[in-house]
């Protein structure tokens, strides 16, 4: 009898743990974006959304967090319209928390500080970029942005000999009018 219960539960449990592995939410984890503006750090999870930030200065759709920044700055994240009755799965807020999983392969990401362009291939460059402010190899091109800035192509202990023409491919591309 108690062979039988036991095998119930354990069938249960398996089917309501496959349930919620279904009913996870889904959400981008391949490319952020993040601006420093008006004391205020802006994340985004979508080119879109970003680029229109960029041309616009507001994002018609967001999460704020007041104070919530590393330096007290208010955090804003650009939300894309099929966000925005959502309350959780972002996928910016979770590359910001450092609660995604799964960044692997063809990530790309910017961050504009200080009038500059940042661009990274690899996340792990990126938080590290953000925990310390600056990148240790780098690849400059004074001047290339779409407005004029300067953009520095971020790289790594593996890559730092090597010219990044696929990044610098990927930015041109995304950045092409």
């Amino acid at each position: 009898m108690y062979k039988n219960i036991f095998l119930k539960l354990a069938a249960l449990s398996l089917l309501i743990a496959s349930h919620s592995a279904l009913a996870a939410p889904h959400y981008n984890v391949n490319d952020y974006y993040q601006v420093y503006k008006d004391g205020r750090i802006y994340i985004f999870d979508d080119f879109a959304t970003y680029d229109s930030f960029n041309q616009v200065g507001e994002t018609a759709y967001r999460l704020t967090r007041i104070g919530a920044g590393p330096n007290g700055e208010t955090l804003v994240f650009g939300l894309q319209s099929k966000d925005k009755k959502m309350s959780s799965g972002f996928g910016s807020v979770d590359l910001y928390e450092g609660t995604a999983e799964g960044i692997t392969e063809g990530f790309y990401g910017e961050v504009i500080k200080d009038g500059r362009i940042y661009v990274f291939s690899e996340w792990p460059d990126l938080k590290d970029f953000l925990a310390v402010g600056e990148a240790t190899f780098r690849f400059t091109q004074i001047g290339a942005g779409p407005n004029g800035e300067t953009v520095i192509y971020v790289l790594n202990k593996n890559n730092k000999k090597q010219q990044p023409t696929a990044l610098m491919a990927e930015f041109e591309r995304k950045h092409r009018k």
